[in-house]
């Protein structure tokens, strides 16, 4: 479970709980409609909450946000969604964890959702996977992937690599007070300079990133950055 025990030398640390995401950016980021990151924080009805509870369009958390990202892979790995509230439900409460799925490693095989058992028994635990939504079954980890666009350190998701394992384009807390960010400069700082009419390979000279770079993150924000050069060839 994280703790803000060493937030005063570490202020990042406060701000993985604090309301600094909308519903809509949440869904860019993550790829699903704002409608469905509402529905997995909404209770009550016929349906078991996905995620924690939160009040009606509230901003999310950095650590809210982890866990849509997590659940949207999980989504987009076919596992299905009362198996993912199951290991939410068995963790929480197992391990007495807030945000599961910021908080520990999970692996999926496309159906079912397992936790790295060397988080909870250590070196006794390594090599093998507790089946989060089974109630604690064992297997051995080999067999199975890991989400692997989280990055983790003492125990919490601290980088996300937004658009996949590979992204250049991170949230991390501990950079640009966690917005989407390129090689340390936000990609809204990015899109502003280029709308305010500023060209691409000066921007990549100004933040010192590749123009290759600078196209990503406008990519990202929306923006195209070829559409402004084809508009100045019309007449």
């Amino acid at each position: 479970m994280v703790t803000l025990a060493s937030s005063k030398d570490e202020p990042w640390r406060e701000r993985m709980f604090l309301p600094n995401y909308q519903i809509n950016e949440a869904a860019r980021y993550t790829g699903v409609s704002p409608q469905t990151v509402a529905a997995w924080h909404k209770e009550g009805g016929r349906k078991a909450v996905t995620l924690s509870q939160k009040d009606h369009r509230a901003a999310l958390s950095y650590m809210q946000l982890i866990e849509v990202a997590v659940v949207a892979s999980f989504r987009k790995e076919g596992v299905p969604l009362h198996r993912i509230r199951a290991a939410r439900k068995f963790v929480a409460t197992s391990l007495k964890s807030d945000f599961p799925f910021s908080e520990y490693r999970f692996k999926t095989d496309g159906q079912r959702l397992w936790i790295d058992y060397e988080q909870i028994e250590g070196k006794r635990g390594r090599g093998k996977l507790m089946g989060a939504d089974n109630y604690g079954q064992l297997a051995w980890s080999e067999i199975i992937g890991r989400l692997k666009e989280f990055d983790y350190d003492e125990g919490v998701v601290v980088r996300w690599r937004v658009t996949g394992e590979r992204s250049p384009i991170i949230i991390d807390p501990r950079v640009s007070f966690g917005a989407p960010s390129i090689h340390g400069t936000p990609t809204w700082v990015i899109r502003g300079r280029w709308e305010a009419g500023e060209k691409v390979a000066d921007i990549a000279k100004d933040f010192g990133i590749k123009s290759l770079d600078v196209r990503k993150a406008l990519r990202f924000e929306g923006a195209i950055p070829e559409a402004r050069r084809a508009k100045q060839w019309v007449h």
